[in-house]
């Protein structure tokens, strides 16, 4: 084994001590083995991690342009590998971070689309109805309950155990991301259909997880997205919604209800506050529609953007 490889697996073993979560590990595992592959000819082992100068590491970065890669996920690769050489020298295998010259590619600013609130409850109270027939329909109302009424992302919710739930005074302790954790209420719509599902709820003994799937073992992200999905087409025919979309939703319906930004933060679980602005240009631009629609002196043929 190369001592690059070598390098990686240290690097990704410090990352699974660390309690990082098994999308991080996924998403790092593959692009540090791609990585380590670019530089691994056929026959010939790759450099040592303190020969790949930010030369090397520019040429690498081309190959993913070349590749037809969006900046989003260049983006994401290139942090994997800052991530790797910022380890690498504290180790001491590394003089400094060659990663730290590489320039990180812009990213096009995006506003998330949102379904509306009355698309939203309408989606949410199919569920409910059990439009949609399924093995498990208790279940399904809980994820949508918890997606929208408390911005979990779907790897929280999917990490969601028995003892993280107060129910007296509804409140769950939510994982995020960086094992961070937050206390986050759940309303009476979400405690209703919890307490539905618990006495339906088919787990293996000693089984933890609040969301079970059909083995009785706990219930992943994945298989918590392919349900959203089900039931976004079916009922609402459109399958781009997802998890995602839920906790946009609820950051955005909070935020035109009035809510207070850095309230927004903390349920979300934002780090920076930055983040949670993205949801006031959401707003901004409801705002101006509804003006372009409805003043007589708007100039209803432009194309708006809400201010940054």
């Amino acid at each position: 084994m190369s001592e690059l490889a070598r390098a990686i697996d240290r690097y990704l073993d410090k990352l699974r001590l660390e309690n990082a979560s098994p999308h991080t590990l996924r998403n790092y595992s593959s692009d540090l083995h791609q990585f380590l592959d670019y530089f691994s000819p056929p026959g010939a082992d790759p450099p040592e991690p303190a020969a790949l100068d930010s030369i090397a590491l520019r040429e690498w970065l081309g190959s993913l342009y070349a590749r037809g890669l969006d900046a989003i996920s260049i983006r994401r690769k290139l942090a994997a590998i800052r991530s790797l050489f910022r380890f690498l020298t504290r180790e001491g295998t590394c003089p400094a971070n060659a990663a730290t010259l590489v320039r990180t590619p812009k990213a096009p600013k995006r506003v998330p689309t949102v379904p509306t609130a009355e698309q939203t409850n309408g989606l949410i109270n199919a569920v409910a109805a059990g439009s949609v027939e399924g093995p498990r329909p208790e279940r399904d109302l809980v994820i949508f309950e918890l997606l929208y009424g408390c911005g979990l992302r779907v790897s929280e919710l999917a990490g969601l155990n028995l003892d993280d739930f107060d129910f007296s005074e509804k409140w769950i302790r939510v994982r995020g991301k960086g094992r961070k954790e937050r206390m986050v209420p759940y309303g009476s719509k979400a405690a209703s259909a919890i307490e539905k599902y618990l006495p339906l709820r088919a787990a293996k003994p000693q089984e933890r997880a609040l969301l079970v799937n059909r083995f009785g073992s706990r219930l992943s992200d994945r298989g918590a997205r392919s349900i959203v999905k089900l039931y976004a087409r079916m009922v609402a025919g459109d399958s781009s919604i997802h998890p995602h979309s839920l906790r946009h939703a609820f950051a955005t319906h909070l935020l035109a209800d009035g809510a207070d930004l850095r309230a927004i933060q903390e349920l979300l679980g934002h780090a920076r506050l930055a983040t949670t602005q993205k949801y006031t240009q959401l707003s901004l631009a409801d705002l101006m529609a509804v003006y372009d629609r409805a003043h007589p002196r708007a100039h209803k043929s432009a194309a708006r953007k809400p201010a940054s």
